[in-house]
């Protein structure tokens, strides 16, 4: 079995109903201790439509478990916008032990994230944080590149690794190298959880995959899930996806 830090996620008190969380598909869905929404692969993703709430999710179980909401280790501190949601104060986390490392990842405040890490080198006196991410400054590389170098220098295993669409960035071909990096970690008893909209990288072997949609939060294989079905139907006649969603009223 793969290590697992987190068995479970549950609302331990209901969200207001006025609060804008309770409009959210993934937040109605979410139960309580008895019926928790579970975690038992080494990889689970939160796929689904825009506004479904995954990145709200995702964000929520970041926080409850100290990492920094715009990204990071448990050791960033640092706050550009306070913008993240409440959701944490009303979520249970289930661990079944403590990671010896781990990160949040959010493609949407990375660039924060390079700029912290410079600048804490250039106050800070002693070794280096750049070194632990590969040396060179993630602002002197492209978005993908860096990306990439903190998977591979960064994460070093027994971790658990928080993922917001981290194919951002990336290239279909740089997407395999991290599915390639995600298995080397998994082996090295870490667990991921990853909100995504990417079918290379739902198709990691495996995966725990659940989708998120106005009706809730369901599990679904690989193949069922819409972004799979979509994209392949897509690739297959490109044409006539084009003619069809071009056509005039």
């Amino acid at each position: 079995m793969p290590r697992r830090y987190i068995d479970r996620i549950y609302l331990r008190e209901p969200v207001p109903a006025d609060s804008y969380l309770s409009a959210l598909p993934a937040v109605r869905a979410l139960g309580d201790r008895e019926h928790p929404l579970l975690f038992p692969a080494g990889v689970t993703f939160l796929v689904g439509e825009n506004g479904t709430g995954k990145s709200t999710l995702l964000e929520a179980v970041a926080v409850a478990c100290g990492f920094n909401a715009e990204g990071g280790t448990r050791n960033f501190d640092f706050s550009t916008r306070a913008t993240h949601s409440p959701l944490h104060e009303y979520l249970t986390v289930g661990r079944t032990a403590y990671p010896r490392d781990g990160f949040f990842l959010r493609a949407e405040s990375f660039y924060n994230v390079a700029t912290n890490i410079d600048e804490m080198d250039e106050t800070i006196p002693g070794p280096r944080l750049i070194d632990s991410y590969g040396g060179v400054s993630l602002h002197k590389q492209s978005h993908g590149e860096s990306f990439l170098a903190l998977v591979e220098h960064r994460f070093g295993g027994d971790g658990l690794y928080l993922l917001d669409e981290p194919e951002a960035a990336l290239s279909p071909t740089r997407m395999m190298s991290l599915l390639v990096l995600m298995r080397n970690l998994v082996k090295k008893h870490s667990q991921f959880i990853i909100a995504t909209h990417s079918p290379i990288l739902m198709a990691y072997p495996g995966a725990c995959i659940y989708q998120l949609s106005q009706d809730g939060i369901d599990r679904v294989a690989y193949r069922d899930t819409e972004h799979y079905q979509l994209t392949r139907r897509f690739l297959e006649a490109p044409e006539r996806m084009i003619e069809l969603l071009f056509r005039e009223e």
